[in-house]
């Protein structure tokens, strides 16, 4: 009978274990590989890429509503020239964005020149954000930021201006600009400039239907936003309403009125001048909360006048008039 290490196929039973040490390969292979990473966790896996997309998609979104803020929250002045004549007119800004690696010219220089002695924060962006930021309009390197303008309260400057003078905390009386229907920045802009140099306390526009401050009112001011304030009312013919309530006459400009401009006599004392559209003029309702409509005499072949041109004059004879009766 042959024994069992001579039968084919026997299993041979030795000593257990190895008869020398593994060097802890035993105890390597019993720890394992830890838990299996999740799928959207492995780079190779279908779940990875879809989480990867979903991540950058989640991104841009995020960089979308961050440049929706700066274009809701603010206004871009964009392009070489346009942001040189903005710094040198002293519109204030939160920040000048510059191009990475922009072509740099005598604009440029004295751009980031003038930013730095106005201590206005200079931020480098690419390409692509500074299109995104202004909207696709042609920067050309430079986007000036302009933060929202802090309108007054019409009816409260009106009431504070009266209070003011007859108090004697102020020499002259009161004398306000009122927009009705205007709707180019430049227009505002110009007035706001004549309201400076003739001594105007503000300039009062409505919400609905009429330009804002935005940056080319403040370039086409040249700088005379900064003393003028720009007043709000929500509903310009109410706000006529209260401004008369507190002593102020209205007058409107436009042609065929019942009074000229030259010696007008309510020009001594507290006015607002409202001034409509070339276009359309005043309002109807507007018109009928005037104290007077005022005309100013010009060449029968000139059908109107300019909103800004108008009133440039009408300050000029107020101020003339005023000068006078002081003397």
């Amino acid at each position: 009978m042959s024994t069992p290490q001579e039968r084919a196929g026997a299993v041979r039973k030795g000593k257990k274990g190895p008869t020398k040490g593994s060097g802890g390969k035993g105890r390597r292979s019993l720890e394992g590989k830890g838990p299996t990473p999740k799928a959207e966790d492995r780079p190779y896996h279908k779940a990875y890429r879809t989480k990867e997309l979903a991540e950058r998609a989640a991104n841009k979104r995020t960089a979308a509503k961050r440049n929706d803020r700066i274009k809701v929250n603010a206004e871009m002045v964009t392009g070489r020239n346009s942001v040189v004549e903005a710094l040198r007119a002293g519109i204030p800004a939160k920040a000048l964005h510059v191009a990475i690696r922009i072509e740099v010219d005598d604009r440029v220089r004295e751009s980031l020149k003038l930013a730095n002695e106005l201590g206005i924060p200079l931020m480098e962006a690419n390409k692509v954000e500074l299109e995104r930021m202004t909207d696709g309009a042609i920067h050309q390197g430079l986007a000036l930021q302009i933060p929202p303008y802090e309108y007054k309260d019409a009816v409260q400057l009106a009431q504070k201006s009266v209070k003011d003078y007859a108090r004697g905390y102020k020499r002259t009386q009161p004398l306000f600009i009122a927009l009705d229907g205007i709707t180019d920045p430049r227009n505002l802009g110009a007035i706001i400039r004549s309201a400076s140099a003739f001594g105007a306390d503000g300039v009062i526009i409505p919400e609905r239907r009429s330009v804002g401050m935005t940056a080319s009112a403040w370039k086409t001011s040249a700088g005379a936003a900064v003393r003028v304030p720009v007043a709000k009312c929500s509903n310009l013919t109410n706000a006529l309403k209260e401004i008369k309530s507190a002593g102020i006459f209205v007058i409107g400009l436009d042609a065929g009125g019942n009074m000229d401009l030259p010696n007008l006599e309510l020009a001594t004392g507290p006015l607002c001048i409202v001034v409509g559209s070339e276009g359309k003029g005043l309002s109807r309702l507007v018109r009928e909360n005037c104290d007077a409509i005022v005309s100013i005499p010009i060449d029968s072949a000139m059908e109107s006048l300019n909103a800004s041109m108008a009133v440039g004059i009408s300050l000029y004879e107020v101020s003339r008039l005023r000068n006078a009766e002081s003397k």
